[in-house]
């Protein structure tokens, strides 16, 4: 039977459908042109530096108006005179880095142990029925409690810092971890089963990758409670063979009512935990969103 068709409707019509892949494929088409030097400057650094500039200007006000005493609220200027001069000194760089090796280091350690327990819990049923609360728990457990016991048991030195850190972090990391395995689409699991993908293969290559999210979410989270357990070991526990890192620099403020040395160790703690989160997990997460098409500039 001739078509009833005429040409002119047929091309119409593949025209239409050829419009509609173009118009798919547009969209699937993310763009991932890098954001233009000043633009990134503009956007993401300017606004940082103004927010800092007016917490300087309104604490410099207050200095200025006499809220409080001099010694309960020092100026602007004595806290970068105390700068200036552990610069001087040459211990401003040792202080830092005394305490950014132990958290790196710690945290590093943390993510060796929390992976594959957030793995093994949120993979085998019966481990999570009895790990998964005591995980939960300890996470919402404050890691300053951790240190009389950890001082007790292994004593003034570096391995009681690691494991304060460690029982702050680990938590955290394998939480991150189950959340993000929970939240794997079951279909993935089931088209990598039929690929042939199962066991330690099927972890690597499709549970993993798609748990990235939780799983970046986690190590983030592992590094702050990281840094704080450090922060809240280092001020409790002090010893000449411990070395000086900025939780102890912030207690010798306190010990000697030096309030510019109190606000610096704030200051420069606070600086740590921004820096390590933009050079590090900033462009993780951009780059997880950007593998995802979620992300169109970075």
């Amino acid at each position: 039977m001739a078509s009833t068709e005429t040409p002119a409707k047929a091309t119409g019509r593949n025209d239409d459908l050829a419009g509609l892949e173009a118009g798919l494929d547009a969209l699937d088409a993310v763009r991932v042109d890098r954001t233009p030097v000043r633009e990134v400057l503009l956007k993401k650094v300017l606004p940082p530096l103004v927010a800092v500039a007016l917490v300087i200007v309104a604490w410099q006000l207050l200095v200025w108006a006499e809220v409080t005493e001099d010694y309960k609220l020092p100026a602007p200027s004595a806290v970068w005179t105390s700068v200036a001069d552990m610069w001087l000194q040459g211990t401003l760089l040792e202080v830092v880095w005394t305490s950014v090796s132990r958290g790196l280091l710690g945290f590093l350690l943390a993510l060796a142990i929390g992976t594959p327990l957030g793995l093994l819990v949120a993979r085998v049923k019966f481990v999570r029925a009895a790990i998964g609360p005591i995980l939960s728990g300890l996470q919402s457990l404050p890691s300053v409690a951790w240190v009389p016991p950890a001082v007790i048991w292994l004593g003034l030195n570096d391995q009681m810092m690691f494991a304060v850190i460690l029982l702050g972090a680990v938590p955290s990391i394998a939480n991150g971890l189950v959340s993000g395995v929970d939240q794997v689409p079951p279909l993935f699991l089931r088209a990598g089963r039929t690929l042939g993908a199962t066991g330690l293969r099927g972890t690597w290559h499709i549970v993993l990758p798609a748990a990235l999210p939780g799983y970046v979410a986690g190590l983030k989270q592992g590094w702050a409670f990281s840094w704080r357990s450090l922060m809240a070991a280092e001020i409790i526990a002090s010893s000449p063979d411990l070395g000086l890192g900025l939780g102890q620099l912030l207690e010798n403020g306190r010990n000697n009512a030096d309030m510019p040395g109190v606000f610096l160790a704030i200051i420069l703690i606070l600086i740590v935990g921004i820096a390590i989160d933009l050079l590090i997990f900033s462009p993780l997460e951009r780059w997880v969103l950007r593998s995802r098409g979620l992300l169109v500039k970075s």
